[in-house]
C-alpha cells in the first residue's frame, strides 16, 4: 500500500508526476500553521528508517550527475551547500559524489565566538532561520559553482532566499540546485529561470524525480482539524505506541566514546574538505568495530550527569576496556542462567560463540561482518515496501538476502546526520542488518496505519540547550518497528543530563528497544573566524568586530521571491506567511476587534478587488497628482539628507510596512537620481498597541549604526503611530542597551502636524492610499499572532502572487519618478524654507480627532480615522459608519465618494476640518449592524 493513501483519502491530496514518486514519497500531517501536509521521503533516512547504503547512494548518484553536468574542471572549483536539518547528510553525500568539492551545511545552532558568513529564511519550515558558520570565511567567497542541496524543491523560496543573500555578497556565474524530488507547482516552474536572468547567472536543477502535490481548497484547515482529532488519541498516558507515552524510568544503555580523528569536524556545519573526507573514510572501520563491541555489552543504568566531553577510548584498547562478563553478554554480578543473562544474549550454560549466543546477538569473538541467526520483527521501511528499499529514481533495488544477527537502527541527532550515516554504511558493509534515521524538530502526527508514512512517534525534550529555547523533539518509526538494538549517535554538546533524564531520549528508546548504545563524538568548535559585516564588500575583510547581537535572525526577504519590487528597492524584515490562510470577512474581524476578542493584527481583511470604474479613478488621480507627490518626495528626502547625512555615514531608510514602503522606495530613487546615493532601504512592521518589531530593530542594530536609521511612513493621521514608535524605541533601548535610534518619522504628508520631517502638511490624495497590496508590492498588511510569530521571529506578511495581473506598484513608482526633474527647483525652494522654519509639531490633528469623537458620540479616538489615506483604509478594510468631507475638497475625494457609494456609507459635508476628510468606524458594531440609512452594512 502507498504510504500516502491515508492522507489522500481524507484530504483529497494528490501526488502527480513521475511513476517513481509513490516509491520515493509518502504523506503525513504535521502540526505546522503554514503547511498541513508533509512529504515523507523513503530514501532520505530522516523520518523513515532506511538502509544506510540506499540513503548514501542516493546522494552519491546525484553528486555524480552534478559532476557530469559541470565537467571535472568546474566540479573541482565547486562548493556544496546543504540545508539543515533534513538535508545535511544528503548534501554531504552529493559532495562525496562530486569528489573534490568542500562542503558546508546551514545550521540552527549558533556557536559563541564564531561569526556568520550568511543566513537565510525557509519560510514554510517549523524552524525558519538558517545560519552559515564556516570555519574558513573564504569558503563561500570563491567564484566557482555553488551547488545547493535540499531533499525537496517545492516553491523554490528557500533556494531563492539563499542565492540572493549570498549572491549580493559573493557573486558568481553558476549555481546548481539539487533535490531528491522536484515538487514545484506550475506557477513556480518559471521562477528559477526568471531569477537567473535577473541576477545574470546560470541556474541548473538536478532531481531524482519530479511531480507536484495537488492541494484542494481548505486543506490547511482540514488538515489541522485531523491533527487535532488524532493527537488526542495519542496524548501521553493513553498507552498508544504512536503517542510515545511511557518511557523507562531507568534509561539503561551502553555508552561509548568514539575514537574520532583529532581535529575532524563532527559534520558539515563548519565546513568539510576533501582531505577531511579521506581521513573519515580511513577511521570508519575502527569506529564501526567500537560500536560492534558496544552492542555486546549489557546495558546498565546511565550516569546521571555525564562529563562535558566524552572520554576517549582508543580502538586498540577497546577490548581490554570491557570486562570478561561484559564481553560474554553478562551484566556485573549476573549468574549463569539468570534472567539478566538470558536478556543479554546467553541461554543457561551457553558458551561464548555458541549458536544460542549468536541467535541473540554477536558472539564474543565475532568480528564485524560475522553472522548469526535472524531475529523476528521488521522496520517501518520494510512494512512499507521492499526490504532493500528504492533507489533515488524510485526503482526497487535488487533484493538481497537479509543479513543474519540482530536488526540494528543507527539513530542520528537532528543536524548530526552524516557521521551516523557513515557509521551505518560501515556497519552495513561489514554485513550487519542496519537501518538509519535521525531525530528531528519537526512535529508530525503519527497514525498506526500501513497507508500512512509516520507509524509511531517518540517524544522527548531537547537535550542540546538549543539557542531558540527548550521544546519537544521527535523520533519517528522507531518504536514498534522490531529493532533489536539502537545506536544513538550524538555529539558531546548534546550528551547532557536532559538526554539521560527519566523522560529523555535514552529512556524513550529503552522502553521500546531491548538494547541501547549511546555513541558520542566530540563536538567540534572551529577556531574563531574574523567577523565580516553584512554590508561589507564581497571581498572577505580582516575586520575583528564582535559578532552581531542575534545570530538567529534571517536576512531580509526580497523580490521576486517576496514582493513584486526589484530586490534592490527594499528588503522586508518580515517572515513569509504566504501559505497561511489569514483572511476573514470584514464584519467578522470588526466584531472580534471591538469585542476585545482579537487584535486587528491577528488576521487580514479580504483584499479589496477594485472595479473598472475605481481603477480608472486611480489612474486619473495618479496622472493629476504625480508631480505633486514627486515634489513632496523630493522635499522630505532632501530634508533628511540635510539633517542626517554626515562624513562616513549615510541614511538608512526604514519604512513602516506597508504604507511607508512605496514612499521609502521613492525616497531611495530620489537620492539615487539627484545625488548618486545608494541608500539601504528596509521595511519593518509596527502594530498599534504592540509596538515595533523588536527583532527587526535587533537586525538593524547588528548591521547598521542606529543613528543612521530614518523611519519612513506615508502620512500622519492623528499621530498614533508616531507615539507608538517613540514608546517602542524607548522600551527597546531600555531592554536591549542599544541606543541611537531616532523615533522621529519622515512622512510624505503631515496634515495632523505630528512630525518635524515631511514633504507637505497638506492633506491631499496620495494614489498609493487608494489600493491595498496591488500598489505596495503585492504585500499584505503585517501580521502579529502568537501561534505564527515566536519571540525570535520577525512579524509576518503575505505575498499575494495571485494578484500579479492587477499589480500597479511599479506603475505608481515610475509615474512619480518620471516627474523628479521637473520639480527640482520647487523642491530646492521648499527645503530652504523648511530648514529655516519652526517645524515643531502642534498636534492639531489629535485635537480635532478628540473633538470629533465627542461631537459624534463615539467616545473612542481609535474609531476616528482622519485624512484621505486613513479614510480610504476605513472604506477598504473596516466597517465604516459615515464619512466627513471638508467642503470644497472635491479634487482629492473622488475615489472616497465612489467607495462610500459602493458600501452604502453616507458622506457628510462639514466646515472647519483640518483634513480633507475623516472616516468614522461604526462605533458599536456587531454582526448585522446597519449604517446611518438603516441598511445593512455589506462588505465589498
Amino acid at each position: 500500500m502507498w504510504t500516502g493513501t491515508w492522507v489522500a483519502e481524507r484530504l483529497g491530496v494528490e501526488l502527480i508526476g513521475d511513476e517513481a514518486l509513490p516509491a520515493l514519497l509518502g504523506l503525513a500531517l504535521r502540526r505546522n500553521p503554514k503547511r498541513a501536509h508533509l512529504l515523507v521521503s523513503s530514501v532520505l533516512g530522516k523520518h523513515v528508517p532506511q538502509r544506510p547504503s540506499v540513503v548514501y547512494g542516493s546522494g552519491l548518484d546525484l553528486g555524480r550527475r552534478v559532476r557530469a553536468l559541470l565537467g571535472d574542471e568546474q566540479a573541482a572549483r565547486a562548493v556544496v551547500l546543504g540545508y539543515a536539518e533534513t538535508a545535511t547528510a544528503l548534501g554531504h553525500a552529493v559532495a562525496d559524489g562530486l569528489g573534490l568539492a568542500p562542503y558546508l551545511h546551514s545550521t540552527r545552532r549558533p556557536v559563541a565566538g564564531v561569526a556568520r558568513a550568511g543566513g537565510f529564511e525557509e519560510s514554510h519550515s517549523h524552524a525558519t532561520s538558517h545560519l552559515l558558520l564556516p570555519e574558513d570565511p573564504k569558503l563561500l567567497a570563491g567564484d566557482g559553482p555553488l551547488v545547493l542541496v535540499d531533499d525537496e524543491f517545492s516553491t523554490g523560496n528557500t533556494v531563492l532566499n539563499t542565492v540572493r543573500a549570498l549572491h549580493e555578497r559573493y557573486p558568481r556565474d553558476r549555481y546548481v540546485v539539487v533535490a531528491l524530488v522536484d515538487m514545484r507547482s506550475a506557477a513556480d516552474l518559471g521562477r528559477l529561470d526568471a531569477f537567473a536572468a535577473e541576477i545574470g547567472a546560470r541556474v541548473d536543477l538536478i532531481s531524482g524525480a519530479a511531480g507536484t502535490v495537488r492541494l484542494p481548497e481548505g486543506v490547511l484547515e482540514k488538515g489541522q482539524a485531523l491533527v487535532a482529532e488524532h493527537e488526542r488519541a495519542y496524548e501521553p498516558g493513553a498507552g498508544s505506541v504512536p503517542g510515545s507515552s511511557t518511557a523507562s524510568s531507568r534509561p539503561a544503555h551502553v555508552r561509548v566514546a568514539l575514537d574520532w580523528p583529532e581535529g575532524l569536524p563532527d559534520g558539515g556545519r563548519h565546513g568539510f574538505t576533501p582531505d577531511q573526507r579521506h581521513r573519515l573514510e580511513t577511521a570508519l572501520p575502527a569506529m564501526a568495530g567500537r560500536i560492534t563491541e558496544a552492542l555486546r555489552v549489557p546495558a546498565t543504568e546511565a550516569p546521571r550527569v555525564p562529563s562535558a566531553e566524552a572520554p576517549r577510548v582508543p580502538a586498540d584498547q577497546a577490548q581490554s576496556a570491557l570486562t570478561a562478563e561484559n564481553r560474554h553478554g553478562l551484566s556485573a554480578g549476573a549468574q549463569p542462567g539468570s534472567a539478566a543473562e538470558q536478556r543479554h544474549g546467553l541461554s543457561a550454560g551457553a558458551q561464548p560463540g555458541s549458536a544460542a549466543e549468536q541467535r541473540h546477538g554477536l558472539s564474543a569473538g565475532a568480528q564485524p561482518g560475522s553472522s548469526g541467526g535472524e531475529l523476528s520483527g521488521g522496520t517501518a521501511e520494510e512494512a512499507h515496501g521492499s526490504r532493500s528499499g528504492p533507489t533515488v529514481d524510485g526503482r526497487p533495488a535488487t533484493p538481497t538476502p537479509p543479513p543474519a544477527g540482530p536488526r540494528v537502527l543507527v539513530l542520528g541527532f537532528e543536524e548530526l546526520m552524516y557521521a551516523p550515516l557513515r557509521l551505518g554504511t560501515a556497519l552495513e558493509g561489514a554485513g550487519h542488518d542496519v537501518r538509519y534515521s535521525t531525530t528531528t524538530r519537526s512535529p508530525v502526527l503519527a497514525v498506526d496505519d500501513p497507508g500512512y508514512a509516520i507509524r509511531t512517534r517518540l517524544v522527548f525534550p531537547a537535550h542540546d540547550d538549543p539557542a531558540d529555547g527548550p521544546g519537544e523533539r521527535y523520533a519517528y518509526n522507531v518504536a514498534g518497528a522490531g529493532f533489536d538494538a539502537v545506536v544513538l549517535v550524538v555529539d558531546s554538546t548534546a550528551d547532557t543530563p536532559a538526554l539521560h533524564a527519566p523522560d529523555g531520549l535514552l529512556a524513550q528508546l529503552a522502553a521500546h528497544i531491548p538494547r541501547v548504545v549511546l555513541a558520542v563524538v566530540p563536538s567540534y568548535t572551529p577556531t574563531a573566524s574574523p567577523y565580516v559585516p553584512y554590508d561589507a564588500t564581497p571581498e572577505v575583510t580582516e575586520a575583528t568586530e564582535a559578532p552581531e547581537r542575534s545570530s538567529m535572525l534571517p536576512e531580509p526577504l526580497r523580490g521576486p521571491a517576496f514582493s513584486s519590487y526589484a530586490p534592490e528597492e527594499v528588503g522586508w524584515l518580515l517572515q513569509d506567511l504566504s501559505d497561511v490562510e489569514l483572511e476573514a470577512p470584514t464584519e467578522e474581524r470588526e466584531e472580534a476587534i471591538q469585542s476585545g476578542g482579537a487584535h486587528y493584527a491577528e488576521s487580514l481583511p479580504v483584499e479589496y478587488q477594485p472595479s473598472d470604474r475605481y481603477q480608472e479613478l486611480f489612474h486619473a488621480a495618479l496622472e493629476t497628482s504625480a508631480a505633486r507627490i514627486a515634489r513632496a518626495v523630493g522635499t522630505v528626502t532632501e530634508t533628511v539628507l540635510a539633517e542626517r547625512e554626515r562624513p562616513g555615514h549615510r541614511p538608512v531608510l526604514v519604512s513602516l510596512a506597508r504604507a511607508g514602503t512605496p514612499v521609502g522606495v521613492l525616497m531611495r530613487r530620489w537620492a539615487q537620481a539627484r545625488h548618486g546615493l545608494d541608500l539601504p532601504h528596509y521595511a519593518v512592521s509596527i502594530v498599534r498597541g504592540r509596538g515595533i518589531d523588536a527583532n527587526a530593530l535587533r537586525w538593524l542594530a547588528a548591521h547598521h549604526d542606529p543613528s543612521d536609521v530614518v523611519f519612513v511612513d506615508g502620512w500622519t493621521g492623528k499621530g498614533a503611530i508616531t507615539r507608538e514608535l517613540a514608546d517602542a524605541i524607548k522600551e527597546f533601548e531600555a531592554a536591549e542597551g542599544v541606543t541611537g535610534f531616532d523615533p522621529e518619522i519622515a512622512v510624505l504628508a503631515d496634515p495632523g502636524s505630528c512630525v518635524r520631517t515631511y514633504g507637505t502638511r497638506e492633506d491631499f490624495l496620495i494614489p498609493s492610499a487608494c489600493l491595498n497590496s496591488t500598489v505596495s508590492g503585492l504585500i499584505s498588511r503585517t501580521v502579529l499572532r502568537a501561534d505564527l510569530v515566536g519571540p525570535n521571529d520577525f512579524h509576518g506578511g503575505k505575498f499575494y502572487r495571485e494578484l500579479a495581473g492587477a499589480d500597479v506598484s511599479d506603475v505608481f513608482l515610475d509615474a512619480v519618478a518620471a516627474r523628479f526633474d521637473e520639480v527640482g527647483e520647487a523642491v530646492d525652494a521648499d527645503v530652504k524654507e523648511l530648514l529655516a522654519a519652526d517645524r515643531t509639531p502642534t498636534w492639531e490633528g489629535w485635537t480635532a480627532v478628540e473633538r470629533i469623537s465627542e461631537e459624534y458620540g463615539i467616545h473612542d479616538v481609535n474609531l476616528v480615522k482622519p485624512g484621505v489615506g486613513e479614510t480610504t483604509r476605513v472604506l477598504l478594510r473596516r466597517v465604516p459608519w459615515k464619512i466627513l468631507a471638508k467642503r470644497g475638497a472635491e479634487a482629492d475625494l473622488a475615489h472616497v465618494r465612489l467607495l462610500a457609494e459602493q458600501r452604502g456609507v453616507p458622506v457628510e459635508e462639514v466646515d472647519e476640518l483640518p483634513y480633507s476628510c475623516v472616516g468614522l468606524i461604526h462605533p458599536q458594531y456587531t454582526r448585522g449592524a446597519t449604517g446611518a440609512d438603516g441598511k445593512a452594512v455589506v462588505s465589498q
